[in-house]
């Protein structure tokens, strides 16, 4: 059976920026996989490739074993698109907005009522359908999104950040709905850099990086490759570099502890990879006996953002801070009318 999914070398540049690397990755038929990384990383970048939006500059797409280059029209329809931000005509209804999505899909007359009304009743809508869509809230507007992106029953429903700048009642809800659409085979690519989320909801992730994937597996694989507990530590609210640096220097001379990272996005906290239960005493008799300060500490076992944290030595918030500052917004509004 060929993969849902299969992403191959792909490469795309946007002015002096390579925004895509030699990408590459494999979904199988039924898997609700995530991406995950910051933002600059080239997941939407990814995503708008998959999905016909851009064109990538070298590499092989598919579709359910069909190429998305050689046959855009055949691709196009098998995938259901959502964005981070749809551009939705607020003077329609709900339902009036999804016969229309029906017609440009160029579903039969006679199948559009029943199309539209299952949607409807499938994303909960039945209370807004009616209500002139600019009316509607974040959490019910990305409801209708869904509904817009399944509404030709695509093999692979591809999300983008589907839950950014949602409350987390209307996260719960779009979870819920996710994880219901797994249950029944549909294939789902999803975005995002919410650790939370990807943890939580992904059959599989991919971690990406400045436009390659950086490591693959089941959120538990994955954090199991990374070894012992972590120990977040903060010797004050924002820490002079040379105070860190000493912190750093002394805690590597523990034998009970790995490696330790300075995360410079949080105050100049560190990071401590640690081999025993008991560390946390340890490193705390260490700080006094130094006589430096301790504002905050905490152990905990990894998370996937330990993940991206051994491969890279950044947190996903220095790389974010890192990749907001390489962007060339001009090239990338250019590159996206191709």
């Amino acid at each position: 059976m060929a993969p849902a999914v299969l992403i191959d070398n792909l490469q795309k540049r946007y002015g002096s920026v390579e925004a895509l690397k030699n990408l590459s990755l494999s979904i199988e038929p039924g898997e609700l996989f995530g991406i995950l990384g910051p933002n600059g990383a080239g997941k939407t970048t990814t995503l708008r490739c998959l999905c016909t939006l851009s064109r990538p500059d070298g590499g092989r797409l598919d579709v359910d074993g069909i190429s998305v280059l050689d046959n855009p029209k055949v691709a196009r329809q098998k995938l259901g698109y959502v964005a981070q931000e749809v551009a939705l005509d607020k003077v329609l209804t709900g339902r009036e907005l999804l016969r229309l999505q029906a017609a440009i899909y160029h579903i039969p007359g006679a199948a559009i009522n029943q199309r539209v009304e299952s949607m409807v009743e499938l994303l909960g809508l039945q209370e807004w359908a009616n209500q002139k869509s600019g009316t509607y809230s974040g959490g019910i507007r990305k409801r209708l999104d869904l509904a817009m992106g399944l509404l030709h029953q695509p093999k692979v429903l591809v999300l983008d950040e589907p839950t950014v700048g949602l409350d987390i009642e209307s996260r719960t809800v779009i979870w819920q709905f996710l994880r219901q659409l797994r249950q029944q085979g549909i294939t789902v690519l999803l975005t995002s850099h919410y650790l939370e989320e990807i943890d939580a909801l992904a059959d599989r992730v991919a971690i990406i990086d400045q436009g390659t994937v950086i490591a693959t597996g089941t959120p538990s694989e994955l954090k199991d490759r990374v070894g012992g507990d972590r120990i977040t530590l903060r010797l004050r609210e924002f820490s002079p570099l040379e105070e860190a640096e000493a912190a750093k220097t002394l805690l590597q001379s523990l034998d009970s502890v790995e490696d330790v990272i300075i995360n410079s996005a949080q105050g100049n906290s560190l990071n401590l990879v640690v081999k025993s239960a008991n560390a946390l005493g340890l490193v705390q008799t260490a700080l006094t006996e130094a006589q430096l300060p301790t504002f905050g500490i905490a152990q905990s076992r990894p998370s996937l953002d330990d993940v991206y944290l051994a491969a890279t030595g950044r947190t996903l918030m220095d790389a974010e801070l890192a990749a907001a500052g390489s962007r060339d917004p001009k090239a990338e509004r250019k590159q996206n009318m191709r």
